[in-house]
């Protein structure tokens, strides 16, 4: 291997502990890359949450397309430590919608969003009744596994957490605009009750909620701009 590297990786006494394989990698024009960069930029602009979805059905194939392409997510020590948890049955769904909206009622009318918080929100619209729980085909939850469960009954720890979980749960949203179907990040704090609805074990706490569906036909989306690249991006291109 040719480089400016003075120290290799893998190192001879890495590779020969562990196995490794070369990455298969496709290298592109200049051209090529900007075009690929700006189609993906221009699908990316068009993803909304949505609050209204269509009762139709999804296929199973889908959601496991989304969630294997949200498990190639980097991840601490390649731990993977996320479990999403799907649902379609509608006694489930009412169930979750039932909890939900208990959670956020408290949110919305007993002041446990403070003036500021709900402020924000304005503009969105939002308050505490969450019908599309119920409409939307699916219902997938994003579990992040504080800590392994071995079958052995041992446990071991998971590195960076939340930062994995996170980049997963961003990798599924794309993933689930880029096949042709919507989706809502919801976080009905606290969310203990979905590990308990949906019978996960001790180590995981729910990190979102994911309905999923098509948009129903009509359905608006608040009139919202995305900050400009100037707003979003620095380069520092020296030492202060």
């Amino acid at each position: 291997m040719d480089g400016p590297y003075e120290h290799p990786y893998p190192s001879p006494e890495l590779a020969a502990a562990h196995p490794f394989v070369e990455y298969a990698f496709e290298r592109h024009s200049d051209e090529e890359m900007a075009q690929r960069a700006r189609a993906f930029r221009e699908e990316s602009e068009r993803r909304r949450s949505v609050r209204l979805f269509s009762p139709d059905p999804v296929p199973r194939e889908l959601v496991e397309e989304a969630v294997l392409a949200a498990s190639t997510a980097p991840s601490g020590a390649h731990k993977q430590p996320w479990t999403f948890v799907g649902t379609r049955d509608p006694e489930v769904k009412a169930a979750i919608r039932v909890a939900a909206e208990e959670e956020e009622r408290v949110n919305y009318l007993q002041n446990r969003m403070n003036d500021e918080w709900l402020e924000a929100l304005a503009p969105l619209g939002t308050d505490h009744h969450k019908e599309f729980l119920e409409v939307a085909p699916w219902i997938v939850v994003l579990f992040e596994q504080r800590f392994e469960q071995r079958s052995d009954g041992t446990t071991r720890k998971n590195y960076y957490v939340k930062e994995s979980t996170g980049i997963a749960a961003g990798m599924f949203i794309t993933a689930i605009h880029r096949m042709g179907l919507a989706t809502l990040t919801h976080t009905p704090s606290p969310m203990a009750f979905l590990r308990r609805l949906l019978g996960r074990p001790d180590n995981e706490r729910p990190f979102v909620m994911f309905p999923i569906g098509f948009p129903l036909d009509g359905a608006r989306v608040p009139d919202l701009r995305r900050k400009p690249l100037d707003e979003v991006f620095v380069e520092v291109d020296r030492l202060e």
